[in-house]
C-alpha cells in the first residue's frame, strides 16, 4: 500500500499534464495567440499562488535584496516566459505529441547544460557515464528522427475530433491537423529550443534559490514577474480586442487549467512524490504522459499519428531511460567541500538543491 499510493499519484499527474497539451494545443485550433495565452496563463497562476503563498510564509517572509530581484526577473523572463512562448509557436507548428515528446528531453539537456557550467562532473569512462552518453546520443537521434522523419500515417481511430467545437465564437476552422515539412521541423527545433531555456532556468535557479530560500514565494514572485513580462510581449504583438476575449469556451478553460491545476495542483503533487519516492522515480513515468498524450490527441483533437513520430518518440524514451539509469548510479557533485545533488522535474517547477557533508549528501 505504501507503494501503490505514490504511484496512484504519479499517474494523476501525468494525467494532468496530459490535460495541459491537449487544451493547450484545443486553444491555439480555434485561433488564441500563444504570447496571450502565455500571459492569462502566469496571471491566474498569480492570483493562485500568491495569496496562499503570503498566507502560508506570512511569519517568515525572506527580505529580498535587488539583486536577488533582479536575477529573479531576468530568470522569469528567459525561463518562464519566454520558454513557454516558444513552447507555445512549436504547439501551434506541430501538435500535441511533439509537445509531450519533446518534454522527455528536459533531464538530458538540463544535464548538459549542468555539465557546460560545471554544476556536474561527467566521468566518461564510467559505466554510468557511457549510459549517459548513450542515452544523449539516442535523445538526439530521436529528436531529429521527430523533425526529420513523418512516415506514413497510423490511423488508430475513426472519431471526429472533440475539442474542436468548444468555441463556438470562432469564425474561423481550427488549424489544419497536418503541417508541411519546413513548418514541422521549423516547430520541433522551436520545442526543443524553449526547452533549454527552460533547463538553463532549472540549471541557473539553484544558486538563486541560496539567495532566496522560500520556495513558495519564489515560485509566487516568478509567475508574477512572467505575467507582467508576458502582457508586455503580448500587447506588441497582438492588439485586437477580440482576440483578448475569452469567454465560456476552451480559451478560457486552457488558461484556467494551467494556471490553477498545473501551477497549482500538480507543483504539490510532484513535491510529495518526490519526498516520498525521489525524483528519478517521478521522472520513470514521464514517458506515460506521450502515450496518453498521442492516444487522446487523436480521439479529441484529430491529430494525425505518423510513424516518424512513434519511431522518434520511442527513442527519446529509450534515451531517457538510459539517462535515468544512469543518474540512480551516481550523484551530482561539485568538487569543493559539501555534496549537491540536482534533480529537475517534468515541467520545471522545482529544482531540487540538497545540500549535505561531503560523506553524507542527503537525498528527498
Amino acid at each position: 500500500m505504501a507503494l501503490s499510493k505514490p504511484i496512484l499519484v504519479v499517474l494523476f499527474i501525468q494525467t494532468l499534464y496530459t490535460g495541459m497539451l491537449l487544451l493547450s494545443k484545443a486553444a491555439f485550433n480555434v485561433g488564441m495567440n500563444n504570447f496571450i495565452f502565455t500571459f492569462y496563463r502566469q496571471a491566474i497562476a498569480t492570483i493562485f499562488l500568491g495569496p496562499i503563498a503570503l498566507f502560508l510564509e506570512r511569519k517568515n517572509i525572506p527580505p529580498i535584496s535587488f539583486k536577488n530581484f533582479w536575477q529573479i526577473f531576468a530568470m522569469s523572463l528567459f525561463g518562464i516566459t519566454l520558454s513557454l512562448d516558444l513552447y507555445g509557436i512549436g504547439l501551434t507548428y506541430t501538435s500535441a505529441t511533439m509537445g509531450a515528446a519533446t518534454t522527455n528531453c528536459l533531464p538530458v539537456i538540463t544535464f548538459f547544460l549542468a555539465v557546460l557550467v560545471r554544476l556536474e562532473v561527467w566521468k566518461i569512462k564510467t559505466a554510468p557515464g557511457i549510459a549517459k552518453l548513450i542515452g544523449v546520443v539516442i535523445c538526439l537521434g530521436g529528436a531529429m528522427t521527430l523533425a526529420l522523419y513523418k512516415g506514413p500515417s497510423i490511423k488508430l481511430f475513426s472519431h471526429p475530433h472533440l475539442l474542436g467545437g468548444l468555441d463556438p465564437a470562432a469564425n474561423q476552422p481550427p488549424q489544419s491537423r497536418t503541417h508541411s515539412g519546413p513548418t514541422w521541423i521549423k516547430g520541433v527545433f522551436i520545442l526543443l529550443t524553449g526547452n533549454t531555456f527552460w533547463a538553463l532556468w532549472l540549471v541557473v535557479q539553484a544558486r538563486i534559490m541560496k539567495g532566496y530560500p522560500s520556495k513558495l514565494l519564489f515560485t509566487a514572485l516568478s509567475c508574477f514577474l512572467s505575467s507582467i513580462q508576458s502582457f508586455a510581449i503580448a500587447i506588441l504583438v497582438e492588439r485586437r480586442p477580440s482576440q483578448w476575449m475569452l469567454g465560456w469556451n476552451v480559451r478560457l478553460l486552457a488558461v484556467a487549467y494551467c494556471g490553477i491545476v498545473v501551477t497549482g495542483v500538480a507543483y504539490y503533487l510532484q513535491a510529495y512524490v518526490i519526498e516520498k519516492k525521489g525524483p528519478v522515480f517521478l521522472a520513470l513515468w514521464t514517458p506515460l504522459g506521450l502515450i496518453l498524450t498521442m492516444l487522446c490527441s487523436v480521439l479529441l483533437l484529430g491529430e494525425i499519428i505518423t510513424l516518424g513520430s512513434v519511431i522518434g518518440g520511442i527513442l527519446l524514451v529509450g534515451g531517457l531511460y538510459s539517462f535515468l539509469w544512469a543518474k540512480s548510479k551516481e550523484q551530482i557533485i561539485i568538487p569543493s567541500t559539501c555534496s549537491t545533488v540536482i534533480e529537475a522535474d517534468k515541467e520545471g517547477l522545482e529544482f531540487k538543491v540538497i545540500e549535505g557533508t561531503k560523506n553524507s549528501p542527503s537525498i528527498v
